[in-house]
């Protein structure tokens, strides 16, 4: 197995990805190689790609491309490591989400990727430092167990398997080190990712009408302009279910969502009738007509003070009640001990509006969750490349939790240029504004702030 034809084949994967081994060039490497008789021997044998800033030989700092080979046919290491110096420049690039997220792609279960990237003192679990297809190079692996946040082992790195797998690791490196400056360069680095980054394209809606058959009350939860509502719809015309709707807000309560009265505006007295509400309707309806299917959706579901909203129903929302001996009063005259089987919920919860009330646990329960997702959809009016830039910056800089935050493809919708600019102009710039001020994504500032300079010449600060 020759340690030089892969020496050459990660340089000109690297050249191909935008690189230069030279220091005047600003997307250079420096190249280590530690591949002597001795270092062979499990003695720290190595080889990869450093910071630009870093000297050929002695201590490092920051990220590298590091390959720990074997010159003897058995499995190699390829990992994504820091200098044994730790950080000096790429401290702030290990705290960024997203470049756990796409190494975390890279590996499979013969591999590791740390939670954090910044940790440095943290050593590398069993399964690889164990492992035995590494007992070969397990003091070299030792030596570095505490500096490497991702590794794979690679069977036999010259088989178009083994480049496949350290091609993407060094596309991996060639996006941190931000060495594209062209689309050539872009689209190769996209080529060496793709097997890895594969992303499953579900029919949301197909998949819900599926669970549904399987819990009947599920919550979709996910960020504005996800086509929630719409996909709830759609699920309805999937089943063939006669369908109620409604929409919580603050001030919905039991009486208008199950029964209440209200006074009667078209009799000379004073008198009062009674007010059904939707959920009353709908099971009423599902109870009077047990061969159809019915829905109720509920729109924005977490508006509401929920506790005030359901009452005693919300003993009810089993989707596998096992024993019904407890009648629960819907309406004077209507008692019921279970919800019908022919009756289901779907709701639906915006996760990017901070003041909404915190859904509770017994709820959690008592529901299936299903989140929607910001997507690329198939439109001559959807603008693909608004969509992907506001992706890019989110997928790299937002925490698990600000993912939520990040406005679906109904934003991305139009007409016209000129009508795309606008939405980004008055829709999608005030949002992004609003989540900057309540100190949201600030890592992203300012590649925020150069999207909207660049698009719409507005500035984010003035």
């Amino acid at each position: 197995m020759s340690i030089e034809n892969i020496r050459q084949f990660i340089k000109d994967k690297a050249e191909q990805f935008g690189a230069k081994i030279d220091k005047e060039y600003s997307k250079a490497y420096v190249e280590r190689n530690n591949t002597g008789k001795d270092a062979l021997k499990d003695n720290g044998a190595y080889f990869g790609f450093i910071h630009p800033d870093e000297e050929a030989s002695g201590p490092f700092h920051d990220f590298s491309l590091t390959i720990f080979p074997n010159d003897d046919n058995k499995p190699w290491l390829v990992c994504l490591g820091v200098g044994s110096s730790g950080f000096k420049n790429d401290y702030e690039l290990a705290t960024y989400p997203g470049l756990r997220r796409l190494f975390s792609k890279l590996v499979d279960e013969r591999g590791f990727c740390k939670s954090d990237f910044s940790d440095i003192e943290t050593s590398l679990p069993k399964s690889i430092s164990g492992s035995e297809d590494l007992q070969h190079i397990k003091n070299t692996i030792k030596t570095y167990t505490k500096v490497l946040p991702v590794c794979q082992i690679v069977d036999e790195p010259e088989s178009e398997a083994g480049k496949k797998i350290i091609a993407t690791f060094v596309a991996g490196y060639a996006k941190l080190r931000e060495w594209p400056t062209n689309n050539g360069h872009r689209n190769a680095i996209s080529d060496a990712l793709k097997p890895f980054l594969k992303s499953e394209i579900l029919d949301d809606a197909e998949e819900i009408k599926n669970l549904l058959d399987e819990r009947k009350y599920i919550v979709l939860q996910g960020p504005p302009g996800t086509g929630k509502t719409r996909t709830a719809k759609e699920v309805a015309e999937k089943i063939n279910a006669k369908t109620f709707f409604t929409q919580f807000h603050a001030e919905t309560s039991f009486s208008d969502f199950i029964f209440g009265i209200r006074p009667d505006l078209n009799n000379a007295e004073l008198r009062y009738k009674e007010n059904l509400g939707n959920f009353t309707l709908a099971v009423k309806y599902a109870k009077e007509h047990d061969n159809e299917k019915v829905l109720l959706i509920i729109d924005e579901i977490n508006r509401a003070n929920l506790s005030n909203v359901l009452g005693p129903i919300f003993y009810l929302f089993e989707h596998k009640m096992d024993r019904s001996n407890v009648e629960i009063e819907i309406s004077p005259d209507f008692k019921i001990n279970k919800l019908p089987d022919n009756f289901s919920v779907i709701a639906t919860m915006n996760t990017a509006d901070r003041s909404l009330a915190v859904v509770d646990f017994a709820l959690r329960r008592r529901f299936a969750w299903y989140s929607m997702k910001p997507k690329v959809i198939t439109s001559e009016k959807f603008f693909k490349d608004d969509f992907a830039k506001i992706q890019e910056i989110f997928d790299w800089y937002a925490s698990s939790s600000e993912l939520s935050l990040q406005p679906g493809q109904g934003y991305f919708i139009a007409d016209s240029e000129e009508e795309m600019k606008n939405r980004v102009k008055y829709e999608i710039f005030p949002l992004i504004k609003e989540y900057l001020q309540e100190g949201l994504i600030r890592n992203a500032k300012e590649e925020f702030s150069n999207y909207f300079a660049t698009r719409i010449n507005q500035s984010l600060f003035e």
